[in-house]
């Protein structure tokens, strides 16, 4: 079994879809015109842009709801897994993958948004509705919501949970089954409530969890900054070979640092537009330039984070696969959040195991949330207009258990299985997001020319010149719109 699963990731993971995502997101930062540069104060202020309704979210909801997709174990373990088999040059990769990403996620997260729909009073949008919309490609469409289904509902929950369940294992001597049946009835709690509940949630417990992580590898960082300036001259020396002793893994180091990138903020890979596209707003690039933000947030903030913790204290090792160890400073210790938990450890004796264990109970659990979001958006678009909510007691149901099988099953096998559901998700939204380039640079050339003209930029599809966007030409009303003001007033 593990042979063949083995076998699927590596062909899945081959060098196509790494030079796949890096000219994706080249391509789309010059057709842009670096838009994650221009962009940026409008990154911050969008964020707090809209209130929530009884169809959609908030922009901050929408943000914190991917930023729980994308802050997750890859921010930790996979950051860690990372240096351990590219090297330090690795986190050099992962920066470039967030910075050509950003522009990836500003494309998909807009094209979410002019493709939603409205199922039930709430808005449900991501790639298979634009797959069907924008490409009229209906099999496309299925094929990439059952692999997303596969995917979030099945492969992806079990490397999360495996994590959390490991945390808390090593720092408080919690069995995984106990970790993984508790997991599995909070999970209950908050996704029977509904995708309100998950965002009420995830509002809260994302900034709160990112920012007391950076701040506790600020501190570490204080107290060794005397290595703070060779710290980051081997990031960068090993990132283009000319450190002697990473010289040889330059692939490897490109290759992790993708492949971790991607995994980690999920750039490219279609998982941000489910959650984007349930925004309340009144132009789809505003929330494409809020979510190409948080691209941002995941990599440069939180994983260089953990990247400063582990180097800045010179606990880990690297080994690159089926080579001889270059760097042994840990002796015979997998690779994952135990290089993180030393770190801590190192300079704050007692707190590194246990901090580690919450820090990923949170970062982790928050993600599982977001899986559910996208796996039950997915099951609604392959369900139609057939009601048949049996369908969701039975992800929910299916999911809980997942929860609890991945706490309790190899640490290994889990990350392969989530290698193999990111890869495949990344492969088919890739593809389709290039394909529709045209749609999406329309929407941010609009966006832009209203913005010159002083406006607070409003969607019109026709206007703008990008067909079948169905909400925004037939049910879509500004909140400020004269008619609605004349309902108001009572006129």
């Amino acid at each position: 079994m593990e042979q063949v699963v083995t076998w699927l990731n590596d062909l899945i993971w081959s060098q196509a879809l790494i030079y796949l995502c890096l000219g994706a997101g080249l391509f789309y930062s010059i057709a842009t015109r670096f838009l994650q540069v221009r962009q940026m104060k409008d990154m911050i202020t969008l964020m707090f842009d809209g209130k929530s309704s009884d169809a959609g979210v908030s922009s901050f909801q929408a943000l914190s709801m991917a930023l729980s997709g994308r802050v997750g174990t890859g921010n930790i373990a996979g950051v860690a897994t990372a240096i351990a088999f590219g090297g330090p040059g690795a986190v050099f990769w992962m920066w470039v993958m967030a910075f050509l990403g950003s522009a990836s996620g500003f494309v998909e997260a807009t094209l979410g948004q002019v493709y939603k729909t409205k199922h039930d009073g709430q808005f449900r949008g991501g790639p298979a509705y634009y797959i069907e919309k924008g490409l009229k490609a209906k099999w496309y469409a299925v094929l990439f919501a059952i692999v997303t289904v596969i995917a979030t509902g099945i492969l992806l929950p079990g490397v999360q949970a495996n994590s959390i369940a490991s945390g808390m294992e090593s720092a408080f001597g919690i069995n995984p089954w106990v970790t993984g049946i508790v997991l599995a009835l909070i999970l209950g709690a908050i996704i029977f409530g509904g995708v309100k509940r998950i965002a009420n949630v995830a509002q809260i417990v994302v900034p709160f969890m990112a920012l007391g992580y950076i701040l506790i590898a600020l501190l570490i960082v204080f107290l060794n900054i005397s290595e703070l300036p060779g710290m980051i001259a081997l990031i960068f020396n090993s990132a283009f070979g000319t450190e002697a002793a990473f010289g040889g893994i330059l692939g490897s180091a490109i290759m992790w640092g993708v492949k971790r990138g991607i995994y980690s903020n999920e750039a490219g890979q279609g998982t941000a537009p489910h959650a984007a596209a349930a925004a309340e707003v009144s132009h789809p690039a505003k929330q494409g330039i809020v979510q190409a933000f948080s691209v941002y947030v995941d990599t440069l903030f939180v994983c260089s984070a953990t990247a400063f913790m582990i180097l800045i204290t010179g606990m880990y090792n690297v080994t690159p696969e089926g080579a001889e160890p270059i760097v042994q400073k840990l002796g015979n210790v997998e690779p994952g959040p135990i290089y993180t938990q030393l770190a801590v450890e190192s300079v704050l004796p007692g707190f590194g195991s246990p901090f580690v264990a919450i820090a990923l109970l949170f970062f982790a659990f928050t993600t599982i949330m977001a899986y559910y979001y996208m796996a039950e958006t997915n099951l609604t678009y392959l369900n139609g207009k057939a009601k048949r909510v049996w369908t969701e007691y039975v992800l929910k149901l299916f999911m809980m258990a997942m929860v609890v099988y991945g706490s309790v099953k190899s640490a290994s096998l889990a990350w392969t299985l989530g290698d193999i559901g990111v890869g495949s998700m990344a492969w088919l939204n890739v593809i389709a997001i290039l394909l529709l380039t045209k749609p999406a640079l329309r929407v941010l050339k609009d966006y832009e020319a209203q913005k010159r003209e002083g406006k607070d930029p409003v969607f019109d599809p026709v206007k703008a010149g990008v067909p079948d966007a169905d909400f925004w030409e037939k049910e879509y009303v500004h909140p400020e719109a004269d008619d609605v003001k004349l309902r108001k007033s009572g006129a």
